[in-house]
């Protein structure tokens, strides 16, 4: 049983001041310099606030953790952009460079650690809130915090107070997930992404191969909803599969499916329809490539949704 946490992450005042001015933004990249580390601090849908460094010092905003990816800057760029926090990819280039401190070369696309944080709120003006307590002057990175610990809830209960705008029922005091402090506000959602962090986790996730054929090709690779959110499906990893973009259509138009136990579907109208498909036939009933932790796989309830609705068999 786990209560909930909140991680404060460390950023500079350019970052949150370039972001604060871009109204209806609302969900960012709270990117590392290094992705040698993966972060398992928060689960999502827990709360992520932003701290400035010394001497300011504040915590100038926040939002909740959707979930992590391992990216290069020019993915993170292509997926984010201005939400990385930069004007331009060059001069996200430059801020990775300096916390690195080595500028990169223009041949150089290195990997970062990638923070995905939704419904992200900045606090009003420059003054921000007063660093929470026990936040060390020589932490760079962040801090994690237990919520349910009487010395820190009523600061954090504040805090979420000023990130969700409105008076709200928060008792930190109960496990995580029920489905969550707050109830019934659907921000709260553990396991809801935005749509660009979606494309970004199930990349990683699926180590940037396509889950049919095994293509390693990422420009033409794409993170397919296995229900699709017109039909009441969410951006969430275990709704994704990272699929070679024709395959992508004709998972869509039910020519494919997968079935419960992760294996290949192939219609028959496949063939009825188009005189084609014979690769794909040979490849019916082998297991799709999977993620490695279980937690990161399509539902099975997903899949069978699929191949009710859409699958043409």
């Amino acid at each position: 049983m786990s209560f909930v946490r909140a991680y404060v992450g460390v950023t500079d005042q350019s970052w949150y001041q370039f972001l604060s001015a871009r109204a209806g933004l609302t969900e960012v990249n709270f990117w590392q310099p290094s992705g040698a580390r993966e972060f398992r601090v928060l689960a999502p849908g827990e709360p992520f606030f932003f701290k400035t460094h010394y001497p300011h010092n504040r915590v100038v905003g926040g939002g909740f953790f959707s979930d992590s990816a391992r990216l290069s800057v020019s993915e993170a760029w292509e997926f984010f952009g201005e939400a990385n926090g930069a004007p331009s990819e060059e001069q996200m280039r430059a801020r990775i460079g300096k916390y690195r401190r080595m500028p990169i070369s223009p041949a150089e696309d290195p990997i970062i650690g990638c923070l995905f944080v939704r419904d992200v709120r900045f606090f009003a003006g420059d003054a921000g809130v007063t660093a929470p307590p026990a936040f060390a002057r020589n932490i760079v990175q962040g801090k994690s915090y237990d919520l349910s610990n009487s010395s820190t809830a009523s600061y954090f209960a504040d805090l979420l107070w000023l990130i969700l705008g409105a008076e709200v029922e928060v008792d930190l005091s109960q496990p995580w997930h029920r489905p969550g402090p707050v109830f019934g506000d659907p921000r709260l959602a553990p396991y809801r992404l935005g749509q660009s962090s979606f494309k970004a986790v199930v990349l990683d996730a699926y180590h940037r191969r396509c889950a049919v054929t095994g293509t390693h090709i990422p420009p033409v690779l794409q993170a397919a909803h296995i229900r699709p959110v017109a039909a009441g499906g969410e951006h969430r990893l275990d709704n994704g599969l990272l699929l070679r973009s024709d395959i992508h259509t004709l998972f869509d138009r039910g020519y494919l499916g997968v079935d419960p136990s992760f294996r290949l579907r192939v219609s028959p109208r496949l063939r009825a329809d188009f005189s084609n498909g014979d690769q794909l036939y040979a490849k019916e009933g082998q297991l799709i490539e999977l993620p490695e932790r279980r937690a990161d796989r399509p539902s099975q309830e997903f899949l069978q949704w699929h191949l009710d609705q859409l699958f043409q068999g």
